[in-house]
């Protein structure tokens, strides 16, 4: 095996590229000045070396514990419990959750041989039992797995949280009611609320 089809078959185990993509991006870098693949191999290096886990919440982060879970203006009461630590950056970008995170470290799927002793949730009981959590958001992901996880979470949590909440689902902003499906019209009718 030559080093192009080594590189490349390293980028087509990334998510979303596929062995012509992996191709692609092969010959793309070998087209650069060999200072700008220095550069990316360099970093991919530091990352690895300087990225690890908050010991609180689970987050990456160089930090520890993370930026979020020091930050003293965060209110440590409201627990919001998602997938992986890519969906903080979704919440963060929103701009309205002041609250605290939990990581699970990804979904239970069995087809994938993920189950519950793979995400951190003995992590997540621990945390609730030592800290006044009043409530749990529940965040993962609308798919058949996030709502699996959601279920096993809130069971796990039921009785030791005041409050267990999940994140409403349905039309997104902007959306036609004519090009969405049944599922997400029948979400946003249950998860209605006054004007």
């Amino acid at each position: 095996m030559s080093a192009i089809d080594d590189l490349a078959a390293e980028l087509s185990k990334l998510p979303g590229i596929g062995r012509k993509t992996a191709l692609r991006l092969t010959y793309h870098l070998l087209k650069q000045p060999p200072e700008q693949s220095r550069r990316l191999a360099s970093t991919l290096a530091s990352l690895v070396e300087r990225i690890r886990r908050c010991s609180v919440c689970s987050n990456l982060t160089e930090e520890d514990p993370c930026p979020i879970c020091s930050d003293r203006r965060r209110d440590k009461s409201i627990l919001c419990v998602v997938e992986e630590s890519a969906d903080i950056g979704a919440i963060e970008r929103a701009g309205e959750f002041r609250g605290v995170y939990h990581v699970l470290g990804g979904r239970l799927s069995p087809l994938d041989g993920v189950g519950p002793e793979d995400l951190t949730v003995s992590e997540l009981l621990a945390r609730v039992q030592n800290a006044a959590v009043q409530e749990v958001i529940l965040a993962t992901n609308p798919s058949l797995e996030g709502e699996a996880t959601a279920l096993y979470v809130q069971r796990q949590l039921a009785g030791k949280v005041p409050m267990i909440t999940r994140i409403a689902r349905g039309l997104p902003v902007g959306g036609d009611l004519e090009y969405a499906d049944g599922v997400t019209i029948a979400q946003a009718l249950s998860a209605r609320r006054a004007m």
